[in-house]
Formats: structure tokens, sequence, C-alpha cells
């Protein structure tokens, strides 16, 4: 069966590590488009992080979709009608924030208007977050999350990638239980509501679109791509994903310094 759909992820994937889309990955893609195979950007950002690759590759219509905040939103690009969408509950800040301030770790929440923190010393991967996803950050006490509360999407814990990794070998099991904890860079570690991942909203996508999973291609390098390329009928890892990736994948390609997307998409689908 041809693929009708394929998903990609953004950083470490779509863009190189200078985080440019090259030309010859934006060419095979439009040409993907071109011949009528879906094309959709499936990332952990909020929409207004992936608006400029969504822009480039001319992905603005109301038949264009988007996953974001690593599946709990998937979203038409022109309508912007919500196909499936998953957010955590002022309950789970007090878990989540509960679990953080015992593991010594800074914390931030992801809503669609803002990355807000309880941290006064607000920690530099927070400012990262905001400058990689184009969104403003915002001071809110612990208490001010619980009385005026805000949408929640997602929660990151952050810090240094030792200190997030020995905090990582610290979580219990019946909190990895209670969430989807996915890493997606040496220094986030991101908590979803338990019915989202990149995979649960491709999955969702597909079934919108009437497609199976034999008809979607996923590209990813991390952790957190894992679901989505388990749910594909050809899971591709990147020459630069972690090991992990590459075991589950269906398909290795190049690096993203190697137009591996394009590779890939040109063997596959062209």
């Amino acid at each position: 069966m041809s693929i009708r759909l394929i998903a990609i992820d953004i950083d470490g994937t779509l863009v190189n590590s200078e985080r440019k889309l090259t030309e010859r990955v934006k060419n095979t893609l439009i040409a993907a488009r071109d011949k009528g195979v879906k094309i959709v950007l499936c990332t952990g950002r909020p929409l207004p992080g992936v608006q400029p690759e969504l822009e480039a590759l001319g992905l603005v219509t109301d038949e264009d979709y988007v996953i974001t905040y690593n599946g709990s939103l998937v979203q038409n690009v022109g309508t912007k009608e919500e196909i499936f969408s998953a957010h955590l509950s002022q309950d789970d800040y007090l878990d989540v924030s509960y679990m953080a301030q015992k593991l010594g770790v800074h914390l931030h929440v992801s809503s669609s208007d803002a990355i807000y923190t309880a941290h006064r010393d607000i920690s530099p991967y927070t400012v990262h977050e905001s400058w990689l996803v184009h969104m403003p950050i915002k001071f809110r006490s612990a208490d001010e999350m619980i009385t005026e509360p805000v949408e929640m999407i997602k929660m990151m814990m952050i810090d240094e990638p030792a200190i997030l990794d020995a905090a990582i070998a610290q979580i219990p099991a019946d909190f990895k239980e209670r969430y989807t904890v996915v890493k997606s860079a040496p220094f986030y570690l991101e908590v979803l509501h338990p019915g989202a991942s990149k995979g649960v909203g491709l999955a969702q996508l597909a079934s919108h679109l009437e497609l199976t999973s034999d008809e979607v291609m996923a590209i990813g390098d991390n952790e957190n791509d894992l679901t989505m390329l388990e749910y594909a009928g050809i899971g591709v890892a990147m020459k630069n994903a972690i090991p992990i990736v590459k075991e589950v994948a269906d398909v290795e390609t190049a690096s993203n310094d190697e137009d591996g997307v394009a590779l890939v998409v040109e063997q596959y689908v062209l």
C-alpha cells in the first residue's frame, strides 16, 4: 500500500543542527505534497513554534494538519479546528510540581498562550524553550496556578542533563503510570496527559483522514518519537537518532545534516 501521510518530527529530524530547513528537504516534501501526500509536522512545540516551518513548506491551508505538544493537540492549520486534545488538570499540576520539587529540578507549564513558571530564578532552559517556540514566559506562583488556572497542555521538568538524568532515575513507577513521560532533549523531560503521545495523535489524525497505519510514514530521532514510529507502517530513524529509536524503526536514513528526510521520502514516496 502506498504512503499517503508522512509525519515528521522537527528538531533533530526536519531541520539540521543549525535549525535550518535545507532546500533539498523543502523541495522533496513539496514534491510529495504535490503528489497528494499529506505532510504533517509532529512536534513537542506549540503552534507558534512551528509556524515558520509550516509557512516554508506551504502547509497553511484548510487541507493541512499539525500535531503539537507531543501529540496532546492535533488540529487543522487553516481552520484551527481541534481533531484531538488531551490537557492536564490543576490536580495534575500539584502532583507534578511536588515531584519536581522532590527531585530538585525546575518545572514549567506550556499553555496555548505562554510558558508559565513558578520559579523566580528562571531556568536558562525555560528561556531557551521560550526562544525556540516563540512563546512568552509568565511568572505565576504555585498558589496562583491553582487559584487562577491556565490551560495546561504539558509540563516540562528541566535542568542540566546530568542533574535531569539523575532525577529521572528516581521517578517512581506509579508516576510514570499516571502520565506519559518522555525525554525530548538532554535537558527536557516532558509530562503529558496519560492519553497523549505522538503515536496517539498520529493515530487520531489518520482515523480522521480515513487512513490506515500502513499508509503512514513517521520520521524521528528522539524518545518522544517512539510511539509514532511504532504506529506507522514505515517508521524511520535518523542516523543521529538515539539507539532505542533505531531499534524500533523499520528503516534508518541519513542524519539531519545529510538531508535524511529527503533521502527516505525520495526512496519510498517519490
